[in-house]
């Protein structure tokens, strides 16, 4: 399991848009590079990133060979209701993780 770190606010106002800044510990192998005994090191990297609010996708990235290593996304959305964010992160070689976290509305 990869760590991921996610940073958003506890708590927003109703209508209040709020950032999320999520970043997940990933090498991001290319496919292109060589290894130490000179033969390319297999391609291994996150292709897709989905957030969800209370199971309503509020956002959606594509992530291709040219990603850095531990990709850094950070996007915003409107704080509608109590409730819980989902991040997940699929890639190359059945990689998968999932994260939640809740946010208070007030």
């Amino acid at each position: 399991m990869a760590r991921a770190l996610i940073n958003l606010p506890k708590t927003a106002g109703a209508g209040a848009v709020i950032e999320i800044k999520t970043l997940i510990s990933h090498p991001m192998e290319t496919g292109y590079r060589p290894g130490p005994d000179g033969r390319l090191i297999p391609r291994n990297i996150i292709t897709e990133f989905v957030c969800t609010y209370d199971g309503d996708e509020v956002f959606r990235a594509e992530l291709s060979p040219a990603s850095a290593a531990n990709p850094y996304l950070t996007f915003t959305t409107v704080a509608t209701k109590t409730g819980t964010l989902r991040f997940t992160w699929t890639g190359d070689n059945g990689f998968s993780q999932t994260e939640e976290m809740p946010i208070t509305v007030t």
